[in-house]
This record gives structure tokens, sequence and C-alpha cells, in this order.
């Protein structure tokens, strides 16, 4: 089986759980991102990705990005409702934390809203909104 099909449109990755949503909103929230209390990223003009049974994943524009603290990884990654992300891992403090960051260049439809934006694995790194440090939430990633 080269392709899977719902009616006839093709299904990447795995096929799409009619119970999972994903809905992208802008937000003025300014939200900073450290890693090991180097800032990586601050923006006021973040995109919020909420995915049902996921934390939700704050998307900020490559400009509020340190991308020289951003080393490019070999790793690829998939999902039926966004597409194929690319992965960055961050240097801070003299050490490489591996694939904190990703970011889905030609996203699929849903989510289209975050195309060329930059997100964090908030359970594996500190996450502020409005200088409020964030919980670290418990997902499968």
């Amino acid at each position: 089986m080269d392709s899977w099909f719902e009616e006839d449109e093709e299904v990447f990755v795995h096929p799409r759980n009619p119970y999972t949503r994903v809905d992208v909103l802008a937000s003025s929230r300014t939200v900073r991102i450290e890693v090991d209390g180097v800032t990586v990223a601050e923006s006021s003009s973040p995109k919020l990705l909420f995915e049902t049974g996921l934390p939700v994943r704050y998307y900020l524009p490559k400009p509020h990005v340190r991308m020289d603290l951003l080393e490019p990884s070999d790793t690829v990654t998939g999902c039926p409702y966004k597409g194929t992300a690319e992965y960055w891992s961050i240097r801070a403090n003299g050490e490489v934390h591996k694939d904190l960051a990703w970011s889905y260049r030609t996203p699929l439809d849903e989510g289209r809203k975050v195309a060329g934006l930059v997100c964090f694995y908030s359970e594996k790194l500190d996450v502020f909104v409005d200088g409020v440090r964030q919980e670290r939430p418990t997902s499968p990633f």
C-alpha cells in the first residue's frame, strides 16, 4: 500500500481521529521561552495551537527566536493534521538540548496558520506567559 485515503483525500502519517480537533488562534500575550535560564525566544504575537488531548503549543515568528542558538537536527516527524515537521536542538550554556524546537514549513490545512513559525516542547523547557512561568505539562512526548 503506497497511500491512505479518506474518500478521495489522501491522509498522511496515519488515519485521522474523528474526535481530534486542531485550532490555531492569534494572541497578544507575551510568551518567553527559556532553556537553562537562557532566553531563546520572546514574542507578543504568538499563535496558540490547541489540539485535542495535548498541551497548548506556542508558535512564535522566527524573527522573535534566537535562531543563532538553534542547530538543525536530522529529526523529522509527521502529523496527519499538521504535516511534516523539521526540528532544531538548542545550545544553551554550552550544552546541546536535542530536538526541543520544531516548525512546519508547509503544513496541511488544519495547521496552515503556523506555517514557518517555531514551536518548543513545553514539557522540556520553561515557558512564561505574560511573565508567569507555566507548569510543565505531561504528554506522550
